[in-house]
């Protein structure tokens, strides 16, 4: 009974060989004709389950091998697009800054009486912009307290405090910063200007007192008058975007959105006159 089973084990053995054998070799020899290959006959639907088999397989391993090299391709994509990003933030930010400065050097260049003091902004004197702006220039490099301060825009306001190497400066939207302005077109001088807060609590300017004949209206370019010494003359401030009578007091008065955005300030410039002499700061 024992030799029984090991001749069966033999033969399976044997059989099983010789089986793969012929796999082998039908996948070979493909073009065998039917008679060359009867076995052949018999073994095709084990060769298609086989190539079948293989080809998926062979797919799958293809697909993981590409999966790695997709992978490390949109790494590299993902970190390309990054850097591109941030080139073109810094592209805009320099682009913005070169604006900026062609303007004031414009500027500069129309009133060579004076000269003019970058600082960057670095923080608020107090909650808001209304409390003043801080720089980081100060008595160190020629800034005095009631010096005028602009932007490429125009008019920013004033220097109300002054350190060693800091100063602070309040904007023309705070009460307190008053200036003598004129009607760029007409050459009309209209009165002072001073920050006043409207029934929206939006921060503008307001020019008041003016007299009932003036010609000022919605629309006007508002400069300043160069008038006490302190603000050069011609500096752009804003326009008028409402003109209101007062019949009790005979007087007009004027509304005015600054040309300056004060929430998106970083670099102002310090006005200096060459000749101070004549020129008495607060």
């Amino acid at each position: 009974m024992k030799r029984l089973k090991n001749k069966l084990a033999v033969t399976i053995i044997v059989l099983s060989v010789a089986f793969l054998g012929l796999i082998v070799f039908t996948f070979k020899s493909p073009d065998k004709n039917m008679v060359e290959s009867g076995a052949g006959i018999a073994l095709n639907p084990l060769q298609r389950i086989a190539y079948t088999v293989n080809t998926k397989l062979k797919g799958f391993v293809d697909l993981c091998l590409n999966f790695s090299t997709v992978k490390e391709e949109n790494k590299s994509l993902t970190e390309e697009n990054a850097k591109l990003k941030k080139e073109l933030l810094e592209y805009s930010g320099l682009k913005a800054q070169n604006d900026e400065l062609r303007k004031v050097l414009d500027f500069e260049d129309s009133r060579k009486n004076y000269n003019y003091i970058a600082t960057n902004i670095i923080g608020y004197s107090g909650g808001n912009i209304l409390d003043g702006y801080i720089v980081d220039k100060g008595s160190n490099s020629g800034i005095q307290k009631g010096m005028i301060v602009i932007a490429a825009n125009g008019l920013v306001g004033q220097v109300t405090s002054v350190g060693t190497n800091w100063s602070i400066i309040q904007s023309i939207l705070n009460e307190n910063i008053a200036v003598s302005v004129k009607v760029e077109s007409t050459k009309e001088n209209t009165g002072i200007l001073r920050g006043y807060r409207d029934s929206n609590g939006t921060s503008v300017c307001k020019v008041e007192n003016l007299p009932m004949d003036s010609q000022i209206k919605e629309g006007d370019t508002i400069v300043t008058s160069g008038l006490g010494q302190i603000y050069p003359k011609d500096i752009m401030v804003g326009k008028v975007t409402s003109v209101t009578e007062d019949k009790v007091k005979v007087m007009k008065s004027a509304v005015v959105e600054p040309a300056v955005d004060f929430n998106k300030l970083e670099s102002l410039f310090i006005v200096v006159p060459k000749d101070t002499r004549d020129i008495k700061y607060n």
